[in-house]
């Protein structure tokens, strides 16, 4: 039996109390999570880890846009395509003017959520974007004791467009391979027995990360094989809601639910 974890976004600026975007209870859910890896050992055949990796200039980054009065959005503000096109945000740079608003345009045609800004995180070589200590001593001792590599998958470094899932943004670039699908991580998960799934958050990296990973799988008998960890995630606090969904959704199309002290006991 093929038994693999994948853990989503297990990151300082999330996890720490002192990150930019801290998830309440989200250093729980790491040290949860460590304490699993060292339990089970060799059992499991093979880790997956993203990182989202950002730059400043984000199209999620208050840098990015501006209001008339020439003032960026405080973290939180939710932007419009009727906002774009109505001038109450534009681009910082007028360059990226037609293109952001092709975005939002389109982010509000998907219908998955709209254009939220987010105070600047998990910048690519900050501290912020460094896997908390705990598991990656955890991890790094499970590839000591399996001559193993931990499969690392970097997502998010296009500023032009928003990568909550693990394996596809939600308007990919056509010109960027790295914002289409991820065919390769997806045949992976195919290939296993079992999956557990972990990281932060359940309202959005976690949520869109599995929903793409069930579509991908193009049958649904495949998310049987999927097993949420339910101790090992947190919602972005004011966004539970969505967390609540994903859970009830995924749930409906047959992923299991477990916890850290359960999973292979």
């Amino acid at each position: 039996m093929i038994i693999e974890g994948l853990i989503i976004d297990p990151q300082k600026d999330f996890c720490d109390a002192n990150g930019t975007l801290y998830v309440t209870g989200a250093e729980k859910d790491i040290s949860r999570l460590s304490k699993m890896i060292d339990r089970l050992g060799n059992k499991i055949d093979d880790y997956h880890v993203t990182l989202d990796s950002h730059r400043l200039v984000d199209i999620a980054h208050p840098i990015f846009w501006k209001s008339s009065n020439g003032e960026h959005p405080n973290p939180f503000t939710i932007i419009s395509k009727t906002d774009v096109e109505n001038g109450v945000w534009t681009t910082t740079h007028p360059g990226y003017f037609q293109r952001s608003l092709a975005y939002v345009r389109q982010l509000e045609a998907n219908g998955r959520y709209p254009l939220c800004i987010w105070p600047p995180h998990c910048l690519i070589g900050s501290e912020g974007h460094a896997v908390m200590p705990e598991l990656f001593s955890s991890l790094k001792n499970w590839e000591l004791n399996n001559f193993a590599q931990v499969d690392y998958v970097t997502k998010g470094s296009n500023c032009f467009t928003e990568h909550y899932s693990a394996v596809s943004a939600d308007v990919p670039d056509p010109d960027d391979p790295t914002t289409q699908i991820n065919k390769g991580l997806i045949n992976t998960l195919m290939k296993a027995d079992l999956v557990f799934i972990a990281g932060e958050a359940s309202s959005h990296c976690v949520n869109f990360s599995v929903r793409d990973i069930a579509d991908n799988f193009g049958d649904d008998s495949y998310i049987k094989k999927l097993v949420f960890l339910e101790d090992a995630s947190s919602p972005v606090p004011r966004f539970e809601t969505q967390a609540t969904d994903f859970l009830r959704d995924m749930k409906a199309r047959g992923m299991q639910v477990s916890t850290t002290v359960d999973f292979l006991k």
